[in-house]
């Protein structure tokens, strides 16, 4: 289980209402992702994710050492970070709902 399905069991062990972002919800709002390797510098991964509601969140990893990496360890990373990226959004989004609700 990697550290963003680690945090989000987490939060949901202790979770007192439906109110919560859950990995699961941020999945359902990616309309498309992208990577790009450039060639000025082929170990960063770059990933473009694209939302649903045409927001768009850049994502990026690279190893400090070039000879470590990994095509498939780079879009992930990359990936994971475009998510972190996205969580305080998410939150931010359910926060102004729920005070919008009264709650």
């Amino acid at each position: 289980m990697d550290s963003l399905e680690t945090s989000d069991a987490a939060s949901a062990a202790v979770q007192k209402t439906p109110n919560r972002v859950t990995l699961a919800s941020m999945f359902e709002k990616i309309a498309a992702e992208a990577y790009i390797n450039d060639a000025i510098e082929p170990t960063l991964t770059v990933c473009l994710m694209k939302l649903k509601n045409g927001f768009v969140i850049v994502g990026k990893s690279a190893p400090a050492d070039p000879a470590n990496f990994n095509q498939e360890l780079g879009e992930k990373f990359a990936r994971e970070d475009c998510l972190r990226q996205m969580w305080p959004l998410e939150g931010y989004r359910l926060r102004e709902q729920l005070a919008a609700e009264g709650k």
